[in-house]
Parts: structure tokens; sequence; C-alpha cells
């Protein structure tokens, strides 16, 4: 049920400021209560002594995903920022991204040397997608209580998100979804783009998202290099 990754650096000619200027960001959608903390939270405890992590969570008049994850101790405190969106989630990730993209700036700028940055948008709907002036790659979570006709009903968050995620398969036989028609479903959605079913419960189930982020960051290192008509290479 697993997704081959997509090594090509070419979808990063879309992001402004590719290369060795920035870290790599990726944003994590989803719906409400799919599991989009617990991911973050299980990517950086997997990923801390491999990368460079910080991360900015969106809540609409709350910061109670960034205190999960402080109180947790996934990171320092200091890499880890909330905003306040005071509105719907989407509208902070894609309409206005402007409170967003302050935050991980004055971050990414105050820790340095970061690798890769988290953002981690509130509980959505389908129709949410970041927009590509705030991530360079975005992970969409779902999870097999909502349904499994989730990946059937489509919408831009599963059709484009770089990765879709299923969570809580260990559930899925309670509810009576049908993860190998939901695996179908997706990968008529989305085509070659990868789709993994996990159980977030622990740190080890998002170990193959951690080795996507892994190889997405290895692909972004190498977008730096261009070589130009001449055979030299510049940055």
């Amino acid at each position: 049920m697993g997704g081959n990754h997509d090594h090509s650096i070419d979808r990063f000619d879309r992001a402004p400021g590719t290369g060795a200027d920035r870290p790599l960001r990726i944003g994590v959608g989803g719906p409400v209560g799919t599991g989009k903390t617990t991911l973050v939270a299980s990517l950086c405890e997997l990923l801390r002594e491999k990368l460079e992590l910080v991360v900015v969570t969106n809540d609409i008049f709350t910061s109670e995903d960034a205190k999960a994850l402080r109180e947790r101790n996934v990171l320092e405190a200091d890499r880890i920022v909330a905003v306040q969106t005071g509105c719907c989630p989407h509208t902070a990730i894609r309409d206005d991204i402007s409170a967003n993209l302050t935050a991980i700036t004055e971050l990414e700028q105050r820790v340095g040397d970061v690798d890769v940055t988290l953002i981690e948008s509130g509980g959505d709907n389908l129709t949410a997608i970041f927009s590509q002036g705030l991530v360079d790659l975005q992970i969409f979570v779902i999870d097999a209580c909502g349904g499994d006709d989730i990946p059937r009903k489509g919408g831009p968050g599963i059709a484009k998100a770089d990765l879709l995620i299923v969570n809580k398969i260990d559930l899925a036989h309670l509810v009576g979804s049908d993860l190998d028609l939901m695996a179908r479903d997706a990968q008529e959605r989305r085509g070659s783009k990868p789709t993994l079913f996990l159980t977030l419960r622990e740190p080890v189930g998002a170990t193959e998202a951690a080795e996507w982020v892994v190889d997405q960051h290895h692909d972004w290192e190498h977008s730096q290099l261009v070589v130009d008509h001449a055979g030299s290479v510049t940055r």
C-alpha cells in the first residue's frame, strides 16, 4: 500500500527561493483529528538526530498544537512557533500566507542552519491546500475512521499533495473501512504520487514518512546545483 518515491528535482522549480538560501519547507494538512500533530511529533523524534528541524503550527485562537509538541519534547522549545490564524485554516496557508511566512522566515533566521521546516495547518477539509509561495512540498493526512470513501471523494488535498497518508489503519476493521478500496481510489486520484497507510500511535509508525522526508531533503540539496550551458556549476 506504500508508494514509490519521486526523486525528480523538477518539482522544486515552482518554489521561490529554491536552493542554498533557505531550508526545505514541508506543509502538513488534513481534516481535524486525522493525526497531523502526531505525525509532526513523530517526524521530529525520528529525524532530529539526522536533520536540523523547526516547526510552525497553526491554530485559530490557541497554541494547543505547539504546546503539545513542546510538552512532548520533540524538539527544543525555541524551535517550535505557533501562529494564531484567527480565521479558517485554509485562509492562512493558501489565501493570505503573510502571518505564516513571517513566522517561518523569522524562525529560520533565528535558529540558523535549518534543514527542514515543517508547517502544520489547522484542521481543515478536503479542499485545504498550501500556497506554493509558502511550502515546497505538501503532506495530506486522512484516516481510515473517516470512511473508506474519502480518497474517492478527492479534492485538492487528496489529489495534489506530494504525499498522502492514511492514518489509523489499525482501526479500519472497527468502522468497516476497506483499506484495499482506499488504496485503489487513492491511486486513481493521485496517479504516481505516493500514498502511505500507517498507524501513528507510536513514532516508529511514521518511519516510512520520515524516510520520505529524508529523500526529499536529499533531492532539495541536489537541486541547489545548476549546471549552465558552459558546463560550470553555479548556485
